[in-house]
């Protein structure tokens, strides 16, 4: 059967999932795909501007840090990949470091315990922030506008106030982690007298931090004042980010993931990233399989995506860390006969035990919340960028009167081999804690092209979701004809190597028939509630239309023109 008709048979099979779809937004001009309207409208304002997609994106990241407070940062780090429409491609590493003093079992008692909510809460939780220095070099490198310009729409929102709709102003609300803190309860909870829907939020200490950054770029948030009073306020508290701390950080250009898949060309994210790398394992493992054949979302190709995506997840916690301090073998974790290798145990109709799958064997090698935007211009060229500060609200400590929160991010290290972190990954050794070092992440941007012309721009927040989601949006586009936004609408599935589990989007997500045959293989079914917040944009090869897709799960905003 053509493909096509395959892709009618799967859209009428998705029955009232797709029928209820919302369009996505359509545009000669730009695009940009974000998890909230005024980031999404900054982008576009840049871009009507004069400006490219680099200063579309990083006015949509500086104002996604006032708008979209439990996961927009200046706190926190990310990767930002580029693809320009010359063909040339550039990925930013602004991931958080490890402070200096930071020590390996930091997080262990003296039994070599875990320490419950060390990781995640409090002022050991943070690693030196990323952002700041990611957006602005991409800006200085690649944008065509000025610093300032590309954040005033930032300031103006912190300094003039936002209405907070329903979803930010029940966050703030909500947030146990913020009351626990007195400059986070102040700052996001008014002291308990909480913000109410429709109400004008204001931040007048976080304006003054991005003026600030503004107007002397990286080195005004690297060194001088803010540096020296961020870390007072650590050493004040007992966190371990210092002057010195800061001083050390830089952005680092590394060079992005290329693969040939079924007729495209996908750009991805490299180490520390462990997304690209696990993405790119389970396309090629997909290639020893005619899952497509099957129909979207049957239980046999759901079987053969979840195989692929249980082995690539075994893969990702033993072998993959920081390429800065280990040796990550990209070379057979890329490579079809490694995949190929890597399918030979999976049976038809039968459900592995990931007990038994554990990692491949490589001769000689020893071993949250996030959100995600994207960005097309005129020209052609495109950004995808995914920065968090892991869990909502990161660490829960906002820096004093500096106005902005800190990450969390340190649980994404290995604080104990074997020990899951709060996301139930089991990390390996290769993420070992050190001084300086990036933690591993699962943020995974995504460009894809054919026949030279840009295709699809994607991501997503959603700690190891990520991954899945992103391999599951790019196969629905690629093998299944889907457009981008029934691609972000489908139903989702997530399979992380351990647990054993495999999640389910629910209810009524997923044909009883199928989930009851998957059952039958040996599949531990968790069905229910659902996960992460894709956005993304397609262009459309005959008229070159940009058709950006937000995420319903989320309160996004997908804007073209």
């Amino acid at each position: 059967m053509p493909k096509t008709a395959i892709s009618l048979l799967v859209v009428a099979a998705l029955g009232s999932a797709l029928a209820a779809q919302h369009l996505p937004a359509e545009g000669a001009h730009g695009a940009v795909s974000s998890a909230e309207v005024h980031a999404s409208e900054a982008g576009i304002a840049i871009m009507k501007a004069g400006g490219n997609a680099v200063d579309a994106a990083v006015a949509v990241g500086f104002a996604l840090a006032v708008t979209h407070s439990s996961a927009g940062n200046i706190g926190g780090g990310g990767f930002m990949l580029i693809r320009q429409a010359d063909g040339q491609n550039f990925f930013v590493d602004f991931r958080e470091e490890a402070p200096g003093k930071a020590t390996t079992n930091m997080y262990q008692d003296a039994q070599g315990n875990i320490v419950k909510g060390r990781s995640i809460q409090g002022f050991l939780a943070s690693g030196i922030p990323g952002t700041v220095a990611g957006l602005v070099s991409a800006q200085k490198k690649l944008g065509k506008l000025t610093l300032a310009q590309d954040m005033a729409p930032a300031i103006a929102l912190a300094s003039d106030g936002f209405a907070l709709d329903t979803s930010e102003a029940n966050g703030l609300r909500r947030a146990k982690n913020l009351a626990l803190f007195p400059d986070s309860h102040r700052v996001f909870q008014r002291d308990g007298r909480f913000y109410e829907v429709g109400e004008v939020f204001k931040q007048p200490e976080l304006a003054a931090t991005l003026k600030a950054i503004a107007a002397g770029g990286a080195d005004a948030f690297y060194h001088g004042r803010i540096a020296d009073e961020l870390a007072a306020f650590e050493a004040a508290n007992g966190g371990l980010i210092t002057a010195a701390d800061m001083a050390h950080y830089q952005a680092k250009w590394r060079q992005p993931l290329e693969v040939k898949y079924h007729g495209y060309d996908i750009l991805t994210s490299p180490p520390p990233s462990s997304g690209g790398v696990a993405i790119v394992e389970m396309l090629n493992m997909l290639d020893n399989t005619d899952f497509v054949s099957h129909g979207m979302d049957s239980a046999a190709a759901l079987h053969d995506e979840i195989e692929a995506e249980r082995r690539a997840m075994a893969d990702r916690a033993v072998y993959l860390g920081d390429p800065d301090f280990v040796k990550v073998p990209m070379a057979t974790l890329l490579s079809p006969d490694f995949a190929k290798e890597r399918w030979a145990s999976v049976k038809p109709e039968q459900a592995s035990l990931s007990k038994d799958v554990g990692a491949g064997a490589i001769p000689g090698f020893e071993s949250d919340e996030t959100t995600h935007f994207s960005t097309v211009d005129e020209a052609g060229d495109a950004v995808a960028v995914t920065y968090t500060l892991n869990f909502g609200y990161g660490s829960g400590v906002t820096a004093g009167h500096l106005g902005f929160l800190l990450n969390d991010e340190m649980d994404d290290f290995t604080s104990k081999p074997g020990a899951p972190n709060g996301f139930n990954l089991i990390q390996g050794k290769a993420n070992d804690i050190e001084p300086y070092k990036r933690p591993l992440s699962s943020m995974v941007p995504t460009i894809v092209s054919k026949d030279g012309k840009l295709a699809l721009v994607l991501g997503s927040p959603g700690g190891p979701r990520i991954i899945t989601t992103v391999f599951e949006v790019l196969t629905d586009v690629l093998d299944f004809g889907l457009n981008v936004q029934q691609a972000v609408d489908a139903p989702r599935f997530h399979q992380q190597w351990m647990p054993e589990d495999v999640y389910f989007e629910g209810p009524s997500r997923f044909s009883p028939d199928t989930l009851a045959l998957l059952a039958k293989m040996g599949y531990p079914l968790k069905v229910g509630g659902s996960w992460c917040d894709a956005e993304a944009i397609q262009i459309d090869p005959k008229t070159g239309l940009r058709m950006a897709a937000t995420d319903p799960r989320a309160d996004g905003a997908a804007l073209a023109y």
